[in-house]
């Protein structure tokens, strides 16, 4: 199972309005190189934490990497986000890729700003016809703050 990790520029854009989960384009992008700049920015910046500090494999034979939000509210001061699963579907070769990031697409400044990432410990390809289900837990919610 994949392990998901928030990176903390997210914490400081979210602090600072970038980010309405309840309503902006979230969308996931693969990638095959270990996080870097992207997941250690320095406290005080976060011009680091975007998609284009992000080295992504080539999209071509890949269906629909939007994520769509079934619900995002509050209750007793937690929110909890509860996103769809997504299955991720080839046409052709994908790949190969280990980490799969969630960012917003909505924003423009910064742009493209990173949510954090899911880890598979190991390279996954996908061949023609294959496909990957992102399972983002439905009960306990894909993101939650409190």
């Amino acid at each position: 199972m994949a392990v998901f990790n928030k990176l903390n520029g997210f914490v400081e854009h979210l602090a600072e309005g970038v980010h309405d989960l309840g309503s902006d384009q979230l969308v996931l992008a693969l990638s095959n190189v270990a996080p870097g700049s992207e997941s250690t920015a320095p406290t005080s910046s976060t011009t680091a934490c975007i998609l284009g500090n992000v080295t992504q494999v080539s999209y071509s034979n890949l269906s629909s990497r939007s994520v769509t939000t079934s619900s995002g509210a509050q209750s007793s001061g937690t929110y909890r986000l509860t996103l769809a699963d997504l299955t991720l579907s080839a046409t052709g070769t994908v790949g190969p890729f280990r980490y799969i990031y969630l960012y917003n697409d909505t924003p423009t400044s910064p742009a493209d700003p990173l949510i954090g990432y899911f880890d598979y410990g190991t390279n996954l390809t996908l061949s023609n016809g294959e496909s990957l289900t992102i399972d983002f837990d439905q009960a306990s919610g894909a993101l939650t703050l409190s």
